[in-house]
């Protein structure tokens, strides 16, 4: 019982401290990120011929910019007009620095490691909520002090874009930490095709707009060079091209699915041409877009580009979807493309937003009409695609012919055949092996013991007794030459005599020797009588 009372308040205690500290991996998180871009925007203000402004200003633009990867929108207040102007697009792979440090946080406050496994560890509900607490705290604060500076966060977005951005992350990393469980197999076909069709847009919209920039690589070289004098200048207008560089992938991707971009209010640029008049600030990757007028056939050609991702999602649900139904099959390629397009919405919502007040205050793509096209074309070329790899796979295989038995050999006829001949035609082979397709066809293969004598004598060899034994099957059916070069087939090739003869029986291919008429015997001659003396002419009476 004291073991017991004394137990429960360690228990307690040390469940609340793993939350204190989950809680503050998330602030060290948050600190990680913001001190990384701030070292970034000094070493850009130190290295500047020209500064303008002091440290206070350095940080407050650290601070935006920081504010501005969670996606919050920042009021812009030293303007020319003197109006505040909005500013609203987010630099992606900038905003994947924070992703990933509330994602490991969030992972190993779950799995600290090897050597403290003894430690509590929160609950993953737990975890998620004092990591994102933890971050959150510090991003309030880091709010509050951009409102005394000259870029201020609007306090809706602030409120909005952050708490999501960073509980998603950290869900994501609890989830890593559990080992990516699914409540069921065809969740997790559904997870892999949405991601496939989702990297497949990415990655078909980054190589559109690189064929496009290559294509305009003389005036993007132009708007670099002019933007800055100093290569300080020019080196941090290269780093905010390559901040910028996942935002060209994912305008590529929605100008392939359709609804295209916005290039100011009024102007709209999709496969089938520019229309309106646009409203292009001068910037590198902004003279990749495509010129006024009609579109042509290069600019149909990135409608490839969903079409393939749709494919391919497709392809990935059918391969895992051979024992499935083809409802259950449907449901799971349009949940998947459900998916894919949420994910395509929110990357375009980021990706595009305001530049300023006026004809910039709708610039790149639309988040709601990007993530339906990707909708529909995962389920108008997806859904045909799964079902027919789901058929595919379902066909039984044909069954094997079986050749109809060859007709049993006419041993009559086989004295004018070979052995081979005989042979082929029983097993059903009508073709000569490779090895004696060369040998003629009146010259049978025996072995050398086939060719034996039944007198145990060769051909011209007289036996002991008798004259010199012929061969009865010189010219019947091995050939004259052959029966006279080895004495027929029973014949001895070595001459041996005193070979002791027994009765051979033919083979199944060799025919019946035909047995010889016996000679018929001779009558006997009188014995000649005995030579005597001569008879007398005359007689007894001379």
């Amino acid at each position: 019982m004291t073991h017991h009372v004394t137990e429960q308040p360690l228990v307690q205690g040390g469940r609340s401290a793993a939350l204190a500290a989950a809680c503050v991996r998330g602030g060290v998180a948050a600190g990680l990120g913001l001190g990384a871009l701030a070292v970034l925007v000094i070493a850009a203000w130190v290295s500047s011929p020209f500064p303008d402004g002091g440290p206070g200003d350095v940080l407050h633009a650290a601070a935006g910019l920081w504010l501005l990867a969670h996606g919050v929108e920042l009021i812009r207040t030293d303007t020319l007009s003197g109006l505040p102007a909005p500013l609203g697009v987010v630099p992606l792979l900038l905003a994947a620095l924070p992703v990933w440090l509330v994602h490991r946080a969030a992972r190993d406050t779950l799995d600290p490691g090897a050597g403290v496994r003894d430690r509590p560890r929160p609950s993953p509900s737990g975890a998620v909520a004092s990591v994102a607490g933890g971050y959150l705290l510090v991003t309030a604060a880091v709010v509050l002090y951009s409102e005394s500076g000259p870029l201020p966060a609007e306090l809706v977005t602030a409120g909005l874009w952050p708490p999501a951005v960073v509980a998603g992350a950290a869900g994501a990393g609890v989830w890593t930490a559990l080992g990516r469980p699914f409540p069921g197999p065809r969740w997790a076909v559904l997870a892999r095709a949405a991601g496939l069709g989702l990297g497949t847009l990415l990655t078909g919209g980054a190589v559109a707009a690189a064929a496009s920039t290559a294509w305009h690589a003389g005036r993007a070289q132009t708007v670099f060079l002019g933007l800055a004098g100093e290569w300080s200048g020019r080196a941090v207008v290269l780093l905010l091209v390559l901040a910028l560089l996942p935002n060209a992938a994912v305008w590529g991707a929605a100008y392939g699915l359709g609804p295209g971009f916005a290039l100011g209010t009024g102007a709209l640029a999709t496969p089938l041409g520019l229309a309106g008049d646009p409203a292009v600030p001068p910037f590198p990757l902004l003279a990749a877009v495509p010129a006024e007028g009609r579109g042509t056939w290069l600019h149909w050609a990135v409608a490839a580009v969903p079409l393939v991702a749709a494919v391919l999602l497709g392809h990935r649900v059918g391969r895992s979807a051979r024992t499935w139904t083809a409802r259950d099959t449907a449901l799971t390629v349009l949940g998947a493309a459900g998916a894919c397009g949420a994910a395509v919405a929110v990357l375009a919502a980021a990706a595009g937003g305001p530049l300023g007040s006026g004809r910039l205050a709708a610039f790149g793509p639309v988040g709601w009409q990007t993530g339906l096209a990707a909708v529909l074309w995962g389920a108008c070329a997806g859904l045909p695609a799964a079902l027919g790899v789901r058929a595919w796979g379902r066909r039984s295989p044909r069954p094997k012919r079986v050749p109809a038995p060859a007709p049993a050999p006419d041993l009559t006829k086989t004295k004018t055949k070979t052995k081979v001949e005989v042979e082929a035609a029983a097993s059903g082979d009508r073709e000569l092996s490779r090895k004696e397709w060369w040998r003629p066809a009146r010259r049978p293969t025996l072995k050398w013991w086939g060719r034996l004598r039944r007198t145990g004598a060769a051909t011209g060899v007289p036996a002991p007794g008798g004259a010199p034994q012929e061969d009865p099957y010189d010219d019947d059916l091995y050939g004259g030459s052959y029966g006279n070069a080895y004495g027929g087939p029973y014949g001895d090739p070595f001459g041996d005599t005193g070979y002791e003869p027994y009765d051979f029986l033919p083979a199944a291919w060799e025919p019946s020797p035909e047995p010889r008429p016996k000679p018929d015997p001779e009558p006997d001659q009188a014995p000649e009588p005995a030579p005597g003396p001569a008879p007398d002419s005359k007689g007894p009476g001379a």
